[in-house]
């Protein structure tokens, strides 16, 4: 039997197995960074509390790039979604800060390639450059402070996880005994 992690790689039932194992060993020694790394690159299991850790401390460049070992822009409507709503967020908040700079930076990077999708939206979201207060806009006059913002969000962000076909069997980690891989090894 024939399983695909990352990226459509193919690997065998046991592989699967043996990741697991090592993700739990990591896990309860600690190697959290190793654990999140092993995480990515076998494709596996998409650990949604780090997920949650970064964005409600808005450490975007890991968000996106822990997300991109699970799925890309252009893979399907939830993705896309997902992906634009975190890079919005980013955006709002570089506003937010009076950070134009940073804002426009964002604006043509990460922001310019839903154009092609909704050209509108993209106009309306390169106008909040030009107010003095966003929360003027009629659609964003509910946004709060930064940390509710990205709390709300986050609840919408799992939704549409939990929804898509690509994180389906990558959501639960497998119930294994503790300390299962010493047991074995011993």
């Amino acid at each position: 039997m024939q399983v695909f992690g990352e990226k459509g790689k193919a690997m065998s039932s046991l592989s699967r197995e043996l990741v697991f194992l090592i993700l739990q060993f990591l896990d309860e020694e600690k190697f959290k960074e190793t654990v999140y790394m092993l995480e990515q690159e076998s494709g596996f299991f998409f650990n949604i509390r780090y997920f949650e850790e970064k964005v409600i401390n808005g450490e975007w460049d890991k968000v996106e790039t822990y997300l991109s070992r699970f799925t890309n822009l252009d893979d399907n409507i939830y993705s896309m979604k997902i992906i634009f709503e975190i890079r919005k967020k980013k955006y709002l908040e570089a506003i937010d800060k009076k950070d134009r700079a940073k804002a426009v930076e964002i604006l043509v990077k990460d922001l310019k390639v839903f154009s092609a999708f909704n050209e509108d939206l993209f106009k309306e979201i390169t106008q909040l450059l030009t107010t003095e207060n966003f929360r003027d806009n009629e659609q964003l006059s509910k946004y709060g402070d930064t940390k509710s913002a990205r709390g709300i969000m986050l609840g919408e962000l799992k939704k549409l996880i939990e929804a898509n076909p690509l994180f389906r069997d990558k959501l639960n980690f497998p119930t294994l005994k503790n300390s299962r891989l010493r047991t074995l090894i011993n």
